[in-house]
């Protein structure tokens, strides 16, 4: 018995180590492809010209790929959504943990992650037909298509990753943590703030990050409502063009291996990179917001 235990946890551990190494391949593969289709643009076109250019005309001659305005488009995107959805998602799911009876959290819970379940062609439809036209009307706008517009759809698509993973942070505060809070005389309103959200801000860290790499990374939302303008933004009711509509509304026409396609693979590199030193930045915030939490404690 003995000897087929531990053959089954040796089966068991090399299964799940070849899982995480074929992981790590993908992820492998896919940045050496990007940096292969990539970077032959930079033999004929100055890298600062691409990372700080202002125009983007792929089509003129000779053609301009300035992806700063992308850049621009992509980070303001991301910013204003993430003060919508961050607030509302984390109040949220303190809300259901900690004030709501036990039948409003039944209730409420699966509706909040259905909304996460919503196709994104869905959303950007939603803020194409009812959104833009209220935004054009409300504000006197020359398009209802911008900025704003493409923050709100995504800080709606961002809300119910943000909640549900903060909930399941916050509900896994010890008991006995709120319970001595409360036996010194605290409130239910300085327990939630004193010592629940600081023991859970690793939980509600993660829960941010999510929601801010869905929101740089989503296609579909921005290619519909931000307007597609690749120029920098005065305001948030201009139109913008993230790095990701750029490249779903282009691939098509680019010829292949020619040096709008290799552009286009270099703008979807400089957005694998931004994502990928933006989550090592948040997986840094969690691990140190952690040890604060625990200190604390």
């Amino acid at each position: 018995m003995r000897t087929r235990e531990s053959l089954r946890e040796r089966v068991i551990r090399r299964l799940l180590a070849g899982t995480a190494l074929c992981s790590l391949l993908a992820l492998l593969g896919i940045m050496v492809f990007l940096f292969a289709e990539g970077l032959p643009l930079f033999a004929g076109y100055k890298p600062l010209d691409f990372f700080f250019g202002l125009l983007w005309y792929p089509t003129a001659e000779p053609p301009d790929f300035g992806i700063f305005p992308l850049i621009a488009g992509s980070v303001s995107v991301m910013l204003l959504a993430t003060c919508f959805a961050v607030p509302l998602g984390v109040l949220t799911a303190a809300y259901l943990t900690e004030i709501a009876a036990d039948t409003v959290r039944r209730i409420v819970k699966p509706f909040i992650e259905l909304l996460a379940a919503l196709p994104s062609v869905v959303i950007g439809f939603f803020g194409m037909v009812v959104v833009a036209p209220f935004l054009q009307e409300s504000f006197d706008l020359t398009t209802g298509l911008n900025l704003f517009n493409a923050a709100l759809m995504l800080a709606f698509m961002s809300v119910p990753t943000i909640c549900s993973v903060a909930e399941d942070a916050i509900f896994a505060v010890p008991r006995d943590l709120r319970e001595a809070s409360l036996a010194l005389g605290a409130t239910r309103w300085e327990t939630t703030i004193r010592v629940v959200l600081p023991a859970a801000l690793s939980g509600i860290g993660t829960a941010v990050m999510l929601g801010m790499s869905r929101a740089i990374g989503e296609t579909m939302v921005v290619l519909m409502v931000a307007g597609g303008a690749a120029m920098l933004p005065g305001s948030v009711f201009d139109p913008v063009r993230p790095m990701p509509a750029s490249i779903a509304a282009e691939m098509a026409e680019a010829a292949f291996r020619g040096e709008h396609y290799h552009a286009l693979f270099a703008t979807g590199l400089v957005l694998f990179l931004f994502t990928l030193c933006f989550n090592m930045l948040a997986h840094h915030v969690s691990e140190r917001y952690k040890q604060v939490g625990s200190s604390s404690l």
